[in-house]
């Protein structure tokens, strides 16, 4: 019987893809996390890795988030090409010590490289709960020495993950696990590595800038595409990494649209908007014609409760009437 072929992908399997692909093509290049190799991952990404690749390479851990960032840092000081999985994002505290004393200050200690990327499911939009649904970018992006990438489309989260692998650097890499499974590209994933440090325009517009990266992205374009209908132009901006990050195409946007919002799903104090804000206001302020407005979750942490959680995390009519409001202002 002749096998059906695939023609999509989403944007779990351009993850494993990108994974399966660098584990083919680098013998430095291994696996570490908690039920990565028998169980397959929480989310499947790596099921099958451990019988093709075995467990030298697809190493299952103990729950010791410590351990297995510590060890990471042994490996890449050996010359290896180590890559940690925290099953969710929130549990990437555990390992807050070795992260931000070892490896992301390392290099700049004694010019050693350390290629480590720190794969991070984060988010919320799955009822998961305060400890489960956590957005954690911002704690990191404080700290010198580690680059924070947030693929936004199936399209780009192989490219951006090959990127990461290569880079010699200390890469933290945040997947949005409620895009796993909702998102799909069309063909096959290119393994064509994606630089870091460059935001995508995925929707050009006149009338008012939206800075956003991860689920936001989509967000951004539906109320892009609602408003529309009403005659405004709406430029989406993808950020794709937040460290480092693309203020020179935000900036370039902003002078032409003279009108900005950032949306993020992470709480709004403190968080990247704020930075964004500021760096706009520092590159693009004579061409602004309204004071930057932010987007982003409530300062409370993310409840169970289905309407609560909708109540804390951006939604649709919230975001297309900020934007709405901006634009007309």
């Amino acid at each position: 019987m002749p096998t059906e072929e695939k023609t999509s992908y989403s944007y779990l399997e351009a993850i494993g893809a990108a994974l399966a692909h660098e584990l083919d093509n680098n013998d430095d290049f291994f696996l570490i996390g908690e039920d990565v190799g028998a169980f397959g991952g929480p989310f499947k990404v790596t099921k099958g890795f451990l019988e093709k690749y075995g467990p030298r390479r697809i190493i299952d851990s103990p729950i010791a988030e410590t351990g297995m960032a510590g060890l990471a840092a042994g490996a890449a000081l050996a010359g290896l090409r180590p890559m940690v999985e925290f099953q969710f994002a929130d549990f990437i505290s555990c390992a807050f010590d070795p992260i931000i004393n070892t490896i992301a200050r390392h290099h700049w200690r004694t010019g050693d490289a350390m290629p480590i990327v720190l794969r991070a499911p984060f988010g919320g939009r799955l009822r998961a709960g305060p400890t489960h649904s956590q957005s954690m970018e911002t704690y990191f992006a404080h700290v010198p020495g580690l680059k924070i990438v947030m693929p936004g489309t199936a399209e780009d989260a192989a490219g951006l993950l090959i990127a990461s692998i290569r880079d010699n650097n200390p890469v933290m890499f945040f997947e949005n696990k409620y895009l796993y499974r909702r998102l799909s590209a069309q063909g096959s994933p290119s393994f064509e590595p994606i630089e870091l440090g460059k935001a995508n325009v995925v929707r050009e517009g006149t009338d008012i800038t939206v800075v956003t990266y991860s689920a936001g992205v989509h967000q951004a374009v539906e109320a892009a595409e609602e408003l529309a209908k009403d005659g405004i132009s709406v430029e989406v901006v993808d950020l794709r990494t937040i460290k480092p990050l693309d203020i020179e195409t935000v900036a370039a946007s902003v002078k032409k649209t003279s009108r900005a919002v950032v949306l993020h799903e992470a709480a709004e104090f403190m968080g990247m908007g704020a930075e964004i804000a500021a760096e706009i206001q520092k590159e693009a302020f004579w061409y602004l014609d309204q004071p930057v407005e932010r987007i982003a979750a409530k300062n409370t942490p993310t409840p169970t409760s289905p309407p609560l959680e909708d109540a804390v995390i951006p939604q649709q009519p919230e975001i297309t009437e900020t934007i709405r409001k901006v634009a007309k202002a």
